[in-house]
């Protein structure tokens, strides 16, 4: 697929990884539909973009009627749809046995259902309208490329519900490319290590060198930049499909 060519739903597109991927994609011609839930930075995300290359469309991911009429729209924007980025997530952060007893089961629900059912009913919706599409040269008509985390393989004290909704996204990766392939749709997930992001922006110095130091090679956190590059190059590498790539410099989690 030719960046240029590009016609993209992002989640989570309005701030962090999700508007680096927007940003990328709009510079290299291609045109993006930014779900998400906070309408001042959307509005903000399209100003900066321009109105000709984006559109914000206020989606709650995890609202499978929701997400199918936005898809539609979406698509209606762009004209048509070969993309779907996921990039909205949530921390979901507490212990399973915390100070003040169990975590209680909305909290380890919630983290499910915007992590990993928000990724599967974006991705559902995305794919009903892409099987459509005219393929190209390769065979192809869309893209799906999911976002999990290096936590999804070792997660720490306190992301029992965030490592399982990630585990879930990377575990759905392959069955998920092996249905679409006959659709000539690819599915593949990135799981990031630990980048620069608005969350982090606001933890303290020490604790973002801290974060810094324990990461091999470059000893530095990941650009938001970086992961729109992988989104990039996996979207124009068509033997790509049904792997999850970390990206992380060599990074691997402490418990805690």
């Amino acid at each position: 697929m030719q960046l240029s060519d590009t016609r993209a739903l992002v989640t989570g597109g309005v701030s962090g990884l999700g508007f680096a991927v927007a940003k990328h994609l709009v510079a290299h011609g291609g045109k993006v539909a930014l779900f998400d839930v906070n309408d001042d930075k959307g509005a903000a995300a399209v100003a900066e973009l321009g109105a000709a290359n984006a559109r914000y469309f206020r989606t709650d991911v995890s609202d499978e009627a929701g997400v199918v009429a936005n898809v539609a729209a979406a698509r209606e924007f762009l004209g048509g749809l070969n993309a779907a980025i996921n990039c909205a997530g949530i921390l979901g952060a507490g212990r399973v046995l915390g100070k003040d007893g169990p975590m209680p089961l909305s909290q380890f629900q919630t983290t499910v259902m915007v992590n990993l059912v928000g990724s599967f009913n974006v991705a559902k919706a995305a794919a009903q309208l892409m099987q459509a599409n005219e393929a190209n040269a390769e065979g192809e008509r869309g893209v799906i490329v999911n976002t999990a985390s290096v936590a999804a393989y070792e997660g720490q004290i306190g992301q029992a519900a965030y490592s399982a909704s990630k585990g879930g996204v990377v575990g759905m990766t392959l069955p998920m490319a092996r249905e679409l392939a006959r659709f000539g749709i690819r599915v593949m997930t990135i799981a990031p290590g630990i980048f620069w992001t608005p969350m982090v922006d606001g933890m303290p110095e020490s604790v973002q060198q801290s974060l810094s130091a324990s990461i091999p090679f470059p000893s530095r956190l990941g650009r938001p930049e970086e992961f729109a590059d992988l989104v990039a190059y996996i979207l124009g590498n068509v033997y790509l499909n049904g792997e999850t790539i970390r990206l992380d410099g060599a990074t691997r989690l402490a418990p805690k």
